[in-house]
């Protein structure tokens, strides 16, 4: 397990947020995200041998944001 944090464009609110730990839920071999969009940004916890930084980016594009690895 890593934890990686991601910087997160077009957040405005705790729903944005929000949407982005849904991912959780969805993405496999995460542990845990916490989202912020005071410091738009996206901490994760995931087994890189289950899942990459491209994946998840691409994830973070589909719910409507766009993510860097910070």
């Amino acid at each position: 397990m890593i934890k990686k944090t991601f910087k997160v464009s077009d957040m405005t609110c705790s729903n944005c947020a929000m949407k982005l730990e849904s991912l959780e839920d969805t993405l496999e071999g995460v542990k845990e995200i916490n989202a912020s969009y005071h410091r738009l940004e996206m901490v994760i916890e995931y087994d890189e041998l289950k899942l990459t930084d491209e994946q998840i980016v691409a994830a973070v594009k589909k719910k409507g944001y766009t993510a860097l690895p910070a």
